[in-house]
């Protein structure tokens, strides 16, 4: 059998595949299998990917080959690749588009699911999932299906395995003139940088059927928010806009009229504060899944369960952009595949769904356009480079012993709440003095008692939006130095010259959390600063079993984290950035 002693993948049976970290070629081997595989470990020394149907297509969308995936895996494999590997990536990535949505140019309430195999389309027929929605057969290359039930044919697709190509087009809304600045408001040069315009012309492919749906992956700070513009400006339409937050919310509705020639009259806030609907409507996740008192688990109808849903129907909307669309709550789920007739854009910097939902993102909102290595833009400058630490750090013996006797689910608030990692903060604090550091957790008690301690601002779901905002002001303009805060400023939150993330305590394994965190101090610094990302963990328990899993998707990104002990804090760290 042949062997290459100096490749670093081990490509196996079971789709998965095994690099070696500790080889010359494993950057380019990561950054490789990091366009159609999923990271599932990451220890030190061998990380396992796993390739899947759904990772394919995604690849296959965004316009990789079968021929260029195993020429790269070809390249890095110490054993040659296994044939069902082989037969099987060539399997899936041709399943992508073998059946197709199409208008039925003689009844508008009726789409054609075509293909080209007769066979396919008698399985697909009898399908359980897709069986349903069948109205009736146009011989041997055509089915009938529902114009209403678009995403239900979509979703059923997937999950058979075979996703369609989604030609039917969309409604073109109303007409919007807006156009980007060359000079923003404020007075300073403004210009699309070049992966930006990228990513928005992939999305927009000329205003054809072709485009118009689908997801745009970018680091936190490399600009989501300008392609999202930027697809408003192709687009010319009414557009909705859908938040994490209120203060998201808001400092889109900024960078609009700061980058963009709409007035601010033109822009709407839709969020619990106020109910405006105007041409470009900013909105959040939080006010649409409101319910009626008393209508849950009622099956109504959703705009009787969720009356805010009444909005994707009030703008004559042509583009709706779903921001931070990892986020997107289950009932924005089911109301989107009821709005397959406009166009959407999902912008986030992880497809990373901890509730596993992927496969509904890919079918609802849109396979994946465009996305690019967060190390490439870095060495291009467009985001800050930064150093990832996991400090694990011993309990005292009296919190230990509580640890130990606890029942499984207080353990992991034992070990977060960690005293001896407030010792650890004060260290960090007294050697990044002078620098703009978040303080990140997330048990309040715990944030309110270092806020207190040190007299730092802190900022919590309960603190209210124009409160959140002054803060966020003061700590862009360096009158605060120091934030300390919960979970609700994991997203969306402009804050760039953010050089010290302190991680004292993570939402359990969460990955998404994790990439949100660091993205917080990822964006470029006017004086080319390093950035520092500290995660303090308590040593043998479930915090570091957590903090292992909340690590994977920026192990893929290529972060590697130093691994340090609290005795190794003092003095001063590592100035250089290893990998």
């Amino acid at each position: 059998m042949e062997y290459r002693v100096d490749a670093p993948l081990i490509v196996q049976g079971d789709r998965t595949v095994l690099l070696e970290v500790n080889n010359a070629r494993y950057e380019d081997a990561r950054d490789h299998l990091a366009r159609f595989a999923e990271l599932e470990k990451s220890p030190e020394y061998i990380h396992t990917y796993r390739i899947s149907s759904l990772s394919l297509w995604n690849a296959a969308s965004a316009g990789m080959t079968a021929d260029e995936i195993l020429e790269g895996l070809h390249e890095y494999a110490k054993y040659p690749l296994p044939d069902n590997v082989i037969v099987e990536i060539k399997e899936a990535i041709g399943r992508y588009g073998r059946v197709r949505l199409t208008r039925d140019p003689n009844d508008p309430t009726r789409l054609r699911l075509m293909s080209d195999d007769p066979l396919l389309l008698m399985e697909l027929e009898r399908n359980r999932n897709l069986r349903i929605y069948i109205l009736d057969r146009i011989g041997p290359h055509t089915l009938q299906v529902p114009a209403s039930r678009r995403g239900h044919v979509k979703q059923a697709l997937v999950k058979a395995g075979y996703p369609a190509e989604d030609l039917v087009g969309y409604v073109d809304g109303a007409e919007l003139n807006l156009q980007l600045r060359d000079v923003t408001a404020a007075g300073l040069p403004f210009t699309v940088r070049h992966y930006q315009r990228d990513a928005g012309d992939i999305f927009w492919a000329d205003g054809s059927d072709a485009g118009g749906a689908g997801v745009i992956v970018l680091p936190c700070g490399a600009g989501k928010t300008i392609v999202g513009m930027l697809t408003m400006a192709l687009a010319q339409t009414n557009t909705l806009i859908l938040t994490p937050s209120t203060v998201a919310a808001r400092q889109w509705r900024e960078e609009l009229l700061d980058k963009t020639t709409v007035s601010a009259d033109m822009i709407g806030e839709y969020t619990g504060l106020r109910k405006e609907i105007r041409p470009i409507t900013v909105t959040t996740y939080q006010i649409l899944t409101h319910r009626k008192r008393g209508t849950k688990d009622q099956h109504l109808p959703l705009e009787q369960e969720f009356p805010h849903f009444g909005l994707f129907n009030e703008g004559n909307w042509g583009l709706i952009i779903y921001d931070e669309v990892h986020l997107l709550p289950a009932p924005v789920f089911r109301i989107t595949a009821e709005l397959q007739a406009r166009r959407r854009l999902g912008l986030t910097a992880t497809l990373v769904r901890e509730d596993g939902r992927e496969e509904d993102v890919f079918s609802l909102i849109g396979p994946k356009k465009y996305d690019v290595p967060w190390h490439d833009l870095e060495r291009q400058g467009w985001i800050a480079p930064a150093i990832c630490y996991e400090i694990r750090v011993d309990m005292p013996e009296a919190e230990r012993l509580e640890y130990i006797v606890a029942e499984e689910r207080q353990k992991y608030r034992i070990a977060a709440d960690n005293s001896v990692k407030l010792d650890i903060l004060d260290r960090l604090l007294k050697y990044h003095e002078g620098d703009q550091i978040l303080i990140i957790g997330m048990y309040l008690q715990q944030l309110e008692k270092i806020a207190k301690h040190y007299g730092y601002p802190l900022i919590t779901g309960d603190t209210k939006v124009g409160e959140r905002e002054e803060l966020y002001e003061k700590f862009r303009t360096g009158e605060v130095k120091t934030l300390v805060v919960s979970k609700v400023a994991n997203f969306s939150i402009d804050l760039p010259d953010a050089s010290v993330a302190i991680q004292i305590s993570g939402t359990f394994g969460s990955r998404q959390e994790e990439a949100q965190r660091l993205g917080r101090i990822l964006r470029p610094k006017s004086d080319g600063r390093q950035a520092y990302f500290y995660t303090i963990v308590s040593k043998e328990t479930v915090d570091q079993q957590y903090s292992a899993n909340r690590q994977r998707f920026l192990t893929e990104q290529g972060y590697r984290y130093l691994i340090l002990y609290d005795e190794e804090i003092p003095g001063a760290l590592p100035h250089t950035q290893q990998r």
